[in-house]
């Protein structure tokens, strides 16, 4: 029989080190959030070969009194709890007291710290968790951390590290997933000596997003903001414009820190429902406030996971205004024919916009462009960043301002002369001159029912989409997409009010099931009941097909039924009653007309005036757009009308 032994100090923190330290990332989250823990206002990360021969993590925080340097290495040792308790209100990064100890464990580690209530600072060095030096030495308020040859003396644990690309790929990520989770606090990330990105710690979420990820997304996300009791959250949105195959740009952050929530990603998905197509998914950054009573983060030592109390309020409240923000929005897809060649064919080989030499790029960033540009985002959007710009994203994105600006001035301009012509007139009625019209020049909606009198419908070409004009702008319309969304907006409303009709099927319609479809209709009957259809049981696997909702009828029955049930299939998770119901309420594309297929002017009018009328007619049931709009001035730039 083996004998049972207690294991030695080294071996346990080996142990503990490898459920902390994983790879180098794990190091670096630990430590930046160390830092941000010590109230840093500014925090610098070095990383060399993917962090695996070098770390540095510097920041300007509290620091760390000279006697509790040794102890801040010790197994379990921490400042952020005193407790059991204090783990049901934590306002801390870090709880657990295992970082340093388990980085210290499998590491070369050098720390440098001085308050800024001492006059010298302690430099202490460990090699594996055992103490080579303790010294006395002048330092900057604040901490530096440095980590060399991550895994030296677990060889074992070395071997399964990725390429040092790779591991440094997943340090970018998660510095930019800090940035995100702490606008406030400046961020700089160097690479292999090369600066990564820098924030400046404003505290403006949409200047980081800028920032990392560049104009064109910045200019594609909206401010969104909920609350109720106990919750609250802000951020922004991505129109769906700016979908993605994955969910890696679903970004939740929970009382400052980046998690990952099967909960808040069907929330956001299932706001986004209808706006999106199947295997899409939204851009999304956004920061909770919630009670530390109701949110678990003690689930994992990673700590990227939490429980909340009620998943399913935190997930409902989340559709709930998601859905509501969207709504609220027109969010048409602009077209565009013009673009810079050079921009274009570097775009198709997936390379990055060609860059100017530094000596031209300086000289074309001069401070009165540069400061113009500056002046027009400062209405619009994030600060740009400090360091000089290139030459093609200056000139371009000044020259969109000054026409965008000019185009505004024009109807300014209208406004105000139709204004002045009334003004005599509406002073004899004893009223003041009328004020705010010329706002509503830019807040006017263009799928509005007010709008449709203000719409010229041109026609109809290669027998699927129209051409319509409104103002300065020219709409081309999806025939199918635009009767599908009707269809299914109409089916959903009688739904929710009861009111749905069917249309009997003379004789009725026998469908032989498998057992599979047949437990399937069997568990979701009253969603079909609810819809409009009535199916009984016919005998052995064969169902009685006896009325569809009428804005179905027409469809084959046979292939209808068995389509929405395989629908159903698809969707392994229990969903709730308005989910199936909308996915049965999906199908009505099925009976929408199609494309190929020639309508009359009337029939165009009236299926505009039907579409103008929806909360969301921006996109049909599976999130394709109904519509996409070109400007006069896009036409006129092809043209060579303006340059």
């Amino acid at each position: 029989m083996n004998e049972i032994r207690v294991l030695d100090d080294k071996t346990i923190d080996q142990i503990a080190a490898g459920e902390v330290v994983e790879r180098p990332m794990n190091a670096v989250k630990e430590l930046v959030e160390n830092a941000c823990d010590a109230g840093a206002t500014a925090v610098t990360v070095e990383i060399r070969d993917g962090g695996t021969t070098f770390i540095r993590v510097t920041d300007n925080g509290s620091g760390i009194a000279p006697d509790q340097v040794k102890k801040a290495f010790f197994r379990h040792a921490t400042s952020k709890i005193q407790g059991v308790e204090d783990l049901s209100r934590l306002q801390s990064m870090g709880f657990r007291g295992e970082a340093l100890s388990s980085i210290a464990a499998v590491s070369l580690v050098e720390i440098i710290t001085k308050p800024k209530d001492c006059l010298t600072g302690i430099r202490y060095c460990l090699e594996g968790g055992r103490e080579t030096e303790y010294a006395e030495v002048g330092a900057p308020d604040g901490t530096t951390v440095v980590v060399r040859d991550l895994f030296f003396n677990t060889p074992a644990r070395k071997k399964f590290l990725k390429t040092p690309a790779t591991e440094g790929s997943y340090v970018i990520d998660l510095m930019e997933h800090m940035a995100l989770a702490r606008p406030d606090v400046s961020f700089q990330l160097l690479v292999n000596r090369q600066t990564r990105f820098s924030t400046s710690g404003s505290g403006d979420l949409k200047e980081v997003i800028y920032r990392i990820y560049g104009r064109e997304i910045a200019r594609e996300v909206f401010p969104f903001s909920a609350k109720e009791e106990g919750v609250q959250v802000e951020g922004f949105l991505g129109t769906p414009q700016v979908v993605r195959p994955n969910r890696n740009f679903e970004f939740f952050f929970v009382n400052d820190r980046y998690i990952r929530s099967q909960v808040l990603s069907k929330g956001l998905e299932n706001g986004y429902a209808q706006r999106l197509m199947q295997h899409k998914f939204p851009m999304a950054y956004l920061h909770f406030s919630i009670d530390a009573a109701q949110v678990d983060v003690n689930v994992h030592p990673s700590k990227m996971e939490v429980r909340f109390s009620d998943n399913q309020r935190i997930s409902d409240f989340l559709e709930r205004k998601v859905k509501e923000a969207l709504q609220g929005r027109e969010m048409i897809p602009q077209a565009t024919l013009s673009q810079d060649p050079d921009v274009s064919a570097a775009r198709k080989e997936g390379k990055k916009e060609p860059a100017d030499e530094p000596q031209q790029r300086q000289a074309q960033a001069k401070d009165s462009a540069e400061s113009l540009a500056r002046r027009l985002l400062a209405d619009k959007g994030p600060k740009l960043p400090p360091q000089p710009f290139e030459k093609k994203r200056l000139t371009e994105f000044v020259r969109e301002e000054k026409m965008e600006y000019a185009a505004q001035g024009k109807a300014f301009a209208a406004a105000g002369n139709r204004t002045d012509r009334h003004k005599g007139q509406e002073k004899d009625k004893g009223r003041g001159p009328e004020t705010g019209k010329q706002m509503e020049l830019f807040e006017d909606r263009i799928l509005s029912p007010q709008a449709v009198a203000r719409y010229q419908l041109i026609g109809q070409i290669f027998d699927t989409y129209w051409i319509a004009s409104y103002q300065d702008k020219m709409i081309l319309i999806d025939q199918h997409a635009a009767h599908e969304k009707v269809k299914f907006e109409t089916l959903m409303k009688k739904v929710r009010e009861h009111t749905a009709e069917s249309q009997n099927l003379m004789p009725p319609l026998v469908v032989t099931l498998s057992a599979a479809e047949a437990d399937l209709l069997s568990r979701y009957g009253e969603y079909f009941a609810q819809t409009g259809f009535e199916i009984e049981p016919f005998g052995g696997n064969s169902y009685a097909l006896r009325a569809v909702p009428c804005e179905l009828y027409g469809c084959p029955g046979e292939q209808l039924l068995q389509d929405i049930l395989a629908e159903l299939a698809e969707d392994q998770k229990p969903g709730t009653p308005a989910a199936v119901t909308e996915r049965i309420a999906t199908m009505a594309c099925k009976a929408a007309v199609k494309g190929g297929q020639r309508l009359s002017f009337s029939e165009m009018e009236a299926l505009l005036g039907q579409l103008l009328t929806l909360d969301n007619p921006y996109q049909c049931p599976h999130g394709r757009p109904t519509m996409i709009t070109m400007s006069r001035q896009e036409l006129e730039r092809k043209f060579k009308r303006i340059v």
